[in-house]
């Protein structure tokens, strides 16, 4: 693999972006004078949407309110629903990835203009975690229900409790329970988080986070996804962040909080997003070789950034020139 595509496909790979009426794969679109990591920024135009992983269909969905003249939380309550309903996803809603002992578990959250949010986790039976979510927010005096209760809640909302574990995640976890030897531990096959972010032709912005969680945990484990200040966090007045990946380390750094509050610092979105990743790769003793984390942001001009610790990796081995198929093979194997 050449150099210049590695950078190219390892720096902006799983980032989707939406301006204006235009979907944008941010894999294809790196320039080549720009730094490494950098999405185009959207400050000349409203509504925008970004979204983690190259989810088009959500974000369609999420721009077709907007440009409707719905408000920013509607449109990512909507956008997240897509990928809910995704059976072919494995990672959110229906046809997710279930813990260790078959039971596919949601987490999610949402947060509006004004700081309000609401969550649920570990929820069975219910699709649409986010939409869930979002009646938490606005129906009840809390902000987090959890397991039965957030099910029997979302029964009283109106919610029709179905199996969520599709032939085909069953079939993947009857896999991995043969290959893995059962072993009780947090492992990352193959999974990861939906996280959502949009600013409404008004200049109010909103975000969701949704998943079915790391693929065949421990029954029980909940990671960022549902927690407000570490799987997403708004601030009207500044910007947002949503992070994907690995939970447990996004939440011993509080991390997309830690990356709006780097913007009301003056940082812009993406020195803000690369400052979280390098807390947590430069922590002692950090085995982020093992695991990936990525943020995205906007600030409240509409500018855009994102950044991983594959792309962090990538960037430090070519500065200390490693060889380039040496880098090949690890990105190949993660």
């Amino acid at each position: 693999m050449k150099r210049r595509n590695f950078i190219k496909k390892a720096s902006l790979t799983g980032v989707g972006l939406t301006v204006g009426s235009s979907i944008v794969n941010c894999a294809e679109t790196p320039s080549e004078d720009k730094k490494l990591g950098t999405v185009p920024s959207a400050i000349a135009s409203l509504p925008i949407v970004i979204a983690t992983w190259h989810v088009k269909d959500a974000t369609a969905k999420a721009m077709e309110i907007l440009q409707a003249g719905g408000n920013a939380l509607d449109a990512v309550e909507q956008g997240c629903r897509i990928e809910e309903a995704n059976e072919k996803g494995q990672s959110v809603g229906k046809g997710g990835l279930p813990d260790r002992d078959g039971n596919v578990t949601l987490d999610a959250c949402i947060m509006d203009k004004h700081g309000n949010c609401g969550a649920v986790v570990y929820l069975q039976n219910i699709t649409h975690a986010i939409s869930v979510a979002r009646k938490v927010m606005e129906n009840t005096p809390h902000v987090m229900l959890a397991g039965e209760g957030a099910k029997q809640f979302a029964i009283s909302e109106g919610f029709q409790p179905e199996n969520l574990l599709t032939e085909a995640s069953k079939e993947a976890w009857e896999k991995w329970k043969v290959e893995a030897k059962y072993k009780p531990i947090i492992n990352i096959e193959n999974h990861d988080t939906i996280g959502m972010l949009a600013i409404d032709k008004n200049g109010d912005i909103s975000g969701a986070c949704t998943t079915s969680g790391l693929a065949y945990k421990m029954g029980g484990r909940v990671g960022d996804s549902p927690i407000i200040g570490s799987g997403l966090f708004v601030d009207n007045e500044i910007g947002a962040a949503v992070a994907t990946g690995l939970g447990e380390e996004v939440v011993k750094t509080v991390g997309s909080f830690l990356v709006v509050e780097l913007m009301r610092q003056g940082k812009s979105p993406q020195e803000a997003c690369e400052e979280a990743i390098s807390r947590i790769v430069n922590k002692p003793n950090s085995n982020y070789k093992d695991f990936q984390v990525g943020y995205i942001a906007v600030n409240k001009k509409g500018e855009t950034g994102s950044y991983s610790i594959h792309q962090w990796f990538s960037m430090t081995k070519f500065q200390d020139g490693v060889n380039e198929q040496i880098q090949s093979d690890y990105y190949n194997k993660t």
